[in-house]
């Protein structure tokens, strides 16, 4: 490992709500789902921050469930999407816009999710991996010990 995790700060545009987070990697993943894209108007771009996210005033927060295993949060007032988070996983997991972060420097744009969902009106420049659906859902199972998740 090259070094301990950086908690990094970072908040939504109209500065009402801020938060913390230790990114798991110094990585930037895309995801082309159909919720991503309805949510947010195109792909999301997102870093994994495990249970590391900490928000001042939660409060401040708009919550939509958009499954029965994840829900979205965006700022009440201005309505920036913040973050996606499993629940009732058994396991606190974040995924965190990466234009909330303060500062990005450092991290680079390195897999696409949900690839066989991406419609073909656009393509990004980067080299990525790049996992489908069937693909994404098959690694979180395994990353939960006997597949009961």
């Amino acid at each position: 490992m090259s070094g301990a995790a950086e908690k990094l700060a970072g908040g939504c545009l109209c500065g009402a709500v801020r938060f913390s987070a230790t990114p798991e990697k110094r990585e930037i993943a895309a995801c082309h789902c159909s919720i991503c894209r309805k949510y947010g108007g195109g792909p999301w771009l997102g870093v994994e921050c495990g249970g590391t996210v900490e928000v001042e005033d939660p409060s401040k927060l708009g919550v939509y469930r958009t499954s029965d295993w994840a829900e979205r949060c965006h700022c009440k007032t201005c309505g920036t999407h913040l973050f996606y988070r499993l629940v009732g996983q058994g396991v606190e997991y974040y995924v965190v816009s990466a234009g909330t972060f303060d500062d990005l420097s450092g991290f680079e744009f390195t897999q696409e999710i949900f690839i066989d969902d991406k419609p073909a009106h656009y393509t990004f420049a980067n080299e990525t991996s790049k996992m489908t659906g069937a693909e994404v859902f098959a690694a979180f199972a395994a990353s939960q010990g006997d597949g009961n998740g």
